[in-house]
């Protein structure tokens, strides 16, 4: 067990670094609208600043886990945090479309760093219930993230301009720099596997039938959530007809629920198994999915409630869920989170991307995918308690 101090020190950072996503995409949801109009270009073009930032995030994922679990966490991170800091700037600068989203993939291969190996430096330094509550920790203080990050880009459009939401980034990256800094290196013990075997890691992960299963489940059951993120800005501003302020608001009520769903797992964890917490997950995307196809098109309120049902749930099953995936592997465990997060990343940029083609009932496809995705997940992991899969 790790002291009260320790943990002041140590999860503040971590949360910081996992958060770097959340805090690059969704600051930039409100303004994509504007820049579509701006530039004149549809939304499956704009969109692209979201879906080639995931795309590049989650290849560079591959390449840091290994870098990582062979060298240590310090150095990776303290280069990729240095490349977002220098690309946020970049795209602050950004007049084009096209500039923009060469930018945002630059910036992605900064930010991919963060998130893969803070949760290898939550498994190099947290064990077993500890783990898992250090993770729901976590969980709870990255929520707030995508719950200020469009409140906070909605008034940056209102009282300055879009080009200063990633100056903002840019100092987040400092601030994260800095904390880095000054921690100590976490790798206790590293990998003798060479660069030139940079792949090899990878290679055992996908031989580990139990540890690929429960990737794809968790994977698929955060697909709703990265399509939501995607098409949100269209179902609000353009569907609903509200402002950027309005819709940050509401967005900001979804990432409140799934602050909500991960403080629930906080206080259900020690007196509830994991895979309860899991099931009622799975099976609360599936009835957010149901509503959606009934009621969401009956206006904001009746879409967003269905939506914030959605993210509760992935809150509630997502800390155990990572929990349950490291615990089927031993070692690499930079690699075992970045393929894990590579995952999550590669299929939500395919939803995003779906999400973003010229829908007419974009609603109904938002409300298809949640129920589709929430059958498969729950179905499978049914399955796989049956079975009798490694579980706390």
């Amino acid at each position: 067990m790790h002291k009260p101090d320790e943990l002041e020190q140590i999860v503040p950072l971590l949360a910081l670094l996992t958060a770097f996503p959340a805090f690059s995409t969704d600051m930039i949801l409100p303004a994509i609208p504007f820049l579509a109009v701006t530039w004149d270009k549809p939304l499956a073009v704009v969109n692209l600043i979201l879906i080639c930032f995931f795309v590049t995030y989650g290849f560079f994922l591959l390449i840091y886990g290994p870098i990582s679990d062979r060298y240590g966490r310090r150095r990776p991170l303290i280069a990729g945090i240095s490349l977002y800091i220098f690309a946020s700037m970049l795209c602050a600068l950004a007049n084009s479309a096209s500039m923009l989203i060469a930018f945002r993939i630059l910036q992605a291969a900064g930010a991919a760093a963060s998130a893969s190996l803070s949760m290898a430096m939550t498994k190099d330094i947290f064990s077993g219930k500890e783990r898992e509550r250090i993770l729901a920790y976590i969980a709870v203080i990255m929520a707030l993230a995508p719950m200020f990050a469009p409140i906070m880009g909605g008034w940056v459009l209102v009282y300055l301009s879009w080009h200063w939401i990633f100056f903002a980034q840019g100092m987040m990256g400092v601030i994260g720099l800095l904390g880095v800094l000054r921690t100590p290196e976490t790798l206790k013990e590293a990998s003798e596997t060479p660069l030139s075997r940079v792949m090899h890691s990878y290679g055992k992960l996908l031989l580990n039938k139990k540890y690929v299963i429960m990737v794809l489940v968790m994977s698929i059951s955060l697909l709703p959530l990265y399509s939501f993120i995607a098409g949100s800005s269209a179902v609000y501003i353009n569907g609903f007809g509200l402002s950027e302020q309005n819709f940050s608001y509401l967005f900001a009520f979804n990432a409140l629920a799934l602050m909500a769903g991960s403080m629930s797992c906080l206080k259900l964890t020690e007196r509830t198994k994991s895979k309860y917490l899991i099931t009622a997950g799975f099976a609360g995307i599936v009835l957010g999915g149901i509503l959606i196809l009934t009621i969401g098109q009956h206006g904001p309120w009746s879409f967003a409630i269905p939506m914030a049902m959605i993210t509760y749930s992935i809150g509630i099953s997502r800390p155990p869920s990572n929990h349950l995936v490291l615990e089927q592997v031993r070692r690499d465990a930079g690699s075992a989170s970045s393929l894990l997060i590579f995952t999550y990343f590669t299929l939500g940029a395919a939803g995003m991307w779906l999400v973003s083609q010229n829908w007419l009932e974009r609603i109904q496809i938002l409300g298809t995918i949640a129920l589709i995705c929430g059958v498969l997940v729950l179905g499978t992991w049914l399955v796989l308690q049956k079975k009798g899969i490694k579980s706390a």
